[in-house]
């Protein structure tokens, strides 16, 4: 572990415990203050924080006992010449503390190492605390040695630096001795017996409050220890004290709750030493503005983190349950839908791994998306009733709440020559923080989440309860927990309209003021706020952010429109995930005039000095003005909120090369222009660690024998070395035999929820992804139809060459979108009547597997054969399930959408199978539909659903009509034939049990590019602005 001098004051360390000199110091050289060791999973307390040591023998450094070595540090003296420092034993076996730390360094002794000598009393920590100085000095502990003689421990090491070398130059021996020198001061100690009775000590007699805290600091200065025997002490006394059950019964959940509030524990403790050690460092923060953060679950994810998950399944396995069995009593968290969300949980990974300050913004949502449930064969959607049971990785923060304003009017005053302006609302409402500690793998940063739930402001109209209208009480209650209710309401209506503009300005206003407070905190002006703060929203949705923080520095602050504006465009980036103009956020100019009236006087003033701004460079050209204009004008006004987050941004950037493309050349053409500079590309990733590490452990011990090493986890680029065993028989063998396991887990699952038993022989041919037209699911039915159809017409000996397949679709369709439940309706219908044709058998079996989630796809990816990612050309921002797939060592079946594109490069075009038109293509084709003629299968198969095939007659007739002619927006039939040539090349290739393999293999080895780490320093380098700042090691 690894702490700056200007962390002396944190954790339960007071500022006057330290040197003066410490205090908020902004050096970079590191100090350690105090060691205790313990057993496995023990900490040692560094400088006021803790600091865990290995779970593996951590008795031992470099083979010394550190129970045998144990030091307060005191005060070094330098010498001339070498550096030493004397100490001999005063009367009565006390020290001197000026005087009870001898250390000699040489370089002459040994040719080829600098050695070090270190003579000290036989008190706690000293190995493991000089060690560590070493560690942080780049130094490499060649040989060390450990003597007790006469209460004074003896240490001498060699060393040499991190290349193996002899440290020669001056300057380098200079800041060794300054590290030991400032590790090995002795004010930073505290003087307690093991027992925590005070012992003497500088300054700590007649002084109470240095004894109160000396005393915390000892009874905090250790983590929790994760041995097996202190796991199930943490577990038992959470049944007893958290859940109030009985530690002898206790049922699977139960067990849960208490194994997730264990490793909360562990997570708050380090959550808490990381958020002080960022206040202390005063570090650069990114907060990321996002409706949805698709997490999944908590639990596995956590301890796999936290590195503690063998010793989580020992430690429940002797308690009599089973890791596995409790982990799938935790439900997803209904915080997201698709991509977005899931590219926002994966950012959060990806941050807490590498060491980032962040902090992630969202609603807490009451129930979230819906759960999916197929009530004959439709979509019926039921609230997801996820938080009845409790969340208890969520930490409510009762005390950090902040007013939310909706409707009212805005009053304007001149005051001492300055017009001011007045917002006096007339509905407020509470969000009140709920924070979820996200871990990085195998370090000590942990992040948050925070989350806002709406309360109604006072809780409860108490005068009108009193005076009897009950009613109108309690419907203000209601009005206020609507608004985080439930992710994306049905915007169809005015009323869902004004409640999804509410829920977007309800968590960015309270994201915003926490941002403030925070920066508030440490900062007397707002001059270098943007020197600290980056946010970045997540798509148009956080957009109503611009204004807000506008009206937060000029209204409540107090500073000038110019100085304001000139933070704001500083502090904002964008990630814009549409692929057309026509889909980018507008809201009316007149619900905001009644929602948020003082946002809009603030936008049309946005919008006048922007336009007056571009007049400069493009002159009257009006038409021009007009498509730059955040103001779209036309019967009904509406704010374009792609266009305001464009001019306040510093940065916008695509989520793939050809979607950032697309932004450049059609759906911000005309800005990009002008502000040519704004525009970037950051290829979406995803994280490796639960898409591959964790849900799949098989193929995770694989990579790491064949790789011989598990640095993969944090550097994928390391995959690369599996290309040259591609194509050797025992890897090959292998990797078989892990996809068999992973299949017939799935395989499991499918008979459970559906009935249907399906062979792990079969290709698993798989798309599972929200259900829309322009992801062309209805393109797979119609596939899935003709292979039905033409196995039916087989001889038995043709049959014999069918490669047998089981399809496996899965998404949600959108409440109000009734083409996706008709193509969900229709993938059962025709899996019905497929799973049940003796002519077909086993060759072809159809699911659909209801309420896709996190955690379904974690069973799903590692065991498909084939996943399906068949977009309309230039229709697909990036995607990122294609990432997972490819990972996974799953081939695709793609069209050149999205990052499509990229993985074919990535991983060689022998290894994709695409289809379809090219991107370029695609406008001209549109152009021509109606002239087009789909190829006669085509036509048949439509019309065996019009006819009633499959049932249902009147139902289909609506789908049929999307792909007629001129109708066919998504080029279904244009792509017909290339798609039903693309899956005959699967079947060839599938065949070929050593080509698939190889393939397979080539697919996972070149996947390094979509680490969600790599995207993540791009934008740390090139937007926000961050380093990497860890505070444990």
């Amino acid at each position: 572990m690894a702490i700056t001098l200007s962390q002396a004051s944190s954790r339960l360390v007071a500022p006057f415990l330290t040197p003066p000199s410490f205090r908020r110091s902004s050096s970079r050289v590191k100090s350690f203050c105090g060691c205790r060791s313990g057993g496995p999973g023990s900490f040692f307390f560094v400088h006021g924080q803790r600091t865990r040591a290995s779970t593996s023998n951590t008795n031992y450094i470099f083979g010394v006992d550190v129970r045998a070595c144990v030091l307060p540090i005191r005060k070094t003296v330098r010498a001339t010449g070498v550096q030493q420092l004397s100490s001999e034993p005063l009367e009565g076996g006390e020290t001197d503390p000026e005087t009870v730390i001898r250390i000699v360094i040489d370089n002459e002794m040994d040719e080829s190492c600098t050695s070090i000598d270190i003579t000290s009393p036989n008190w706690p920590g000293i190995l493991a605390c000089v060690t560590l100085r070493f560690r942080d000095l780049e130094l490499q502990v060649v040989k060390a040695s450990v003597e007790l003689k006469e209460g004074f421990v003896f240490h001498k090491f060699l060393v040499t630096d991190n290349r193996g070398l002899k440290p020669q130059d001056a300057k380098t021996l200079n800041m060794i001795e300054k590290g030991l020198h400032a590790a090995l001061d002795p004010v930073l100690w505290p003087e307690l017996t093991t027992d925590g009775k005070l012992t003497k000590g500088v300054g700590l007699v007649g002084n109470p409050e240095l004894q109160r805290r000396r005393r915390l600091m000892w009874l905090m200065d250790q983590y929790l220890k994760n041995d097996v025997l202190s796991i199930q002490k943490s577990i038992v006394d959470h049944v007893e004290y958290t859940i109030a059950r009985s530690r002898f019964k206790f049922d699977d959940f139960e067990a849960y709750k208490a194994t997730a509030n264990s490793v909360r524990d562990r997570l708050i403790e380090s959550w808490n030493d990381n958020q002080q050690f960022h206040r202390d460092m005063d570090s650069k923060r990114v907060y990321y503005l996002s409706m949805e953060f698709l997490m999944g679950r908590s639990l596995l994810n956590s301890i796999f983190n936290l590195g503690i998950k063998e010793q989580y399944a020992q430690a429940l396995s002797e308690l009599g349950y089973n890791l596995e069995v409790v982990v799938e009593q935790e439900r997803d968290a209904a915080l997201g839908n698709g991509g977005l969300g899931r590219l926002a949980a994966c950012f959060l990974d990806s941050l807490a791994t590498m060491n980032y300050s962040a902090w992630g913004y969202g609603i807490r949502y009451q129930y979230g998306l819906f759960r999916q449930t197929l009530q004959d064969g439709f979509q019926h959607e039921q609230p997801d009733y996820w938080l009845n049971v409790g969340n208890p990785w969520e930490i409510e923060r009762v005390h950090v709440t902040y007013p939310i304003s909706f409707y009212g009017k805005v009053e304007e005053k001149w005051v001492e020559g300055t017009k001011t302006f007045t917002w006096t609302p007339d509905e407020m409402v509470e969000a009140v923080a709920y924070d979820n500690p996200i871990p990085g793998y195998n370090t000590g940063n942990t992040i948050n989440l925070r989350l806002w739930a709406a309360k109604p402001s006072g809780e409860f109209d108490l005068q009108s309860f009193n005076t009897g209208d009950y009613v109108n009480a309690i419907l203000s209650k209601q009005r206020a927990e609507t608004i985080s209710n439930v992710l994306y309401p049905d915007d169809r209506t005015y009323q869902g309209k004004e409640l999804r503009l509410k829920q977007q300005y309800f968590f960015v206003s309270a994201s915003l003021q926490d941002i403030m407070r925070r920066f508030k905190d440490h900062h007397s002006t707002f001059d270098n706020f943007a020197d600290k703060v980056a946010v970045q929203l997540n798509d148009t949705h956080p957009t109503i952010g611009v204004p807000e923080l506008m009206r937060l520095l000029v209204d409540v602050e107090g500073l000038q429109w110019a100085k304001a504006w000139d933070i704001t465009t500083k502090v904002f980036s964008i990630t814009i995930h549409s692929v057309v103009a026509e889909t980018l956020e507008k809201w009316s100019v007149e619900l905001l005039q009644t929602l948020l009236p003082r946002h809009l006087q603030i936008i049309f003033k946005i919008n006048a000095m922007f336009l007056e701004e571009v007049k400069n460079k493009i002159g009257n050209d009006y038409d021009h003005l007009a498509r730059l204009s955040i103001i779209e004008e036309g019967e009904k006004k509406s704010v374009k909120m792609g266009s305001l987050a464009l001019v306040a941004s510093h940065t916008v950037n695509g989520v793939s090369k050809l979607h950032s493309e697309l932004l450049k050349e059609r759906v911000f053409k005309d800005f990009y222009d002008i502000f040519p500079h704004k525009f970037q590309n950051k290829t979406n990733g995803v994280t490796q660690r639960r898409w591959l590490a964790f849900c799949n452990p098989g193929l995770r011990d694989m990579l790491t024998k064949w790789l011989g090493t598990e640095a993969w986890i944090t550097n994928l680029d390391l995959l690369t070395g599996l290309r040259q065993y591609a194509s050797d028989p025992i890897l090959q063998k292998e990797w078989n035999l892990v996809r068999r396991h992973n299949k017939a887990r799935l395989a499991t699952y499918i008979e459970a929820i559906s009935g249907v038993k399906v062979s792990i022989d079969a290709m698993f041919d798989v798309q599972v992804k929200r259900i829309h037209q322009y992801k062309r699911q209805l393109l797979n039915v119609l596939s899935i139809i003709h292979r039905a159809d033409c196995i039916k017409n087989m001889s038995p000996a043709e049959k014999t060459k069918v490669v047998p397949r089981v399809c496996i679709i899965g998404g949600k369709a959108a409440p109000g979108y009734e083409i996706a439940k008709k193509i969900i309706k229709l993938v059962t219908t025709v899996g019905e009547k497929i799973n049940n044709d003796k002519d077909i058998g086993n060759l072809l079996k159809v699911v659909f597997v209801p309420d896709y989630n996190v955690s379904l796809a974690e069973l799903i990816i590692p065991a498909s054969d084939l996943s399906q990612h068949i977009s309309t050309a230039g229709n697909e921002a990036s995607g990122t399930s294609n990432m997972k797939f490819t990972m996974n060592g799953c081939l695709l079946l793609a069209t050149l959408s999205g990052s499509n594109i990229e993985i074919q490069k990535e991983i060689g075009d022998e290894n994709i199978f695409v289809f379809g038109a090219k991107p370029e293509e695609v406008d001209r084709l549109r152009a021509e539909r109606r002239q087009f003629q789909p190829p006669q299968e085509f036509h048949r198969i439509i019309g065996m659903i019009r006819n009633g095939k499959f049932g249902d007659t009147e139902y289909f007739q609506e789908l049929c009509q999307t792909v007629d002619g001129g109708n066919d927006f998504y080029l279904l039939g244009n792509d017909f034939s290339s798609y039903l040539e693309a899956q005959a090349a699967v079947d060839e290739a599938y065949v070929d049990r050593e080509r698939w393999t190889r393939m397979s293999i080539m697919s996972t080895a070149g996947s390094g590019n979509f680490s969600i780490d790599r995207t993540t320093c791009e934008y740390a380098e090139n937007i926000w602005g961050i380093k990497p700042c860890q505070p444990t090691s």
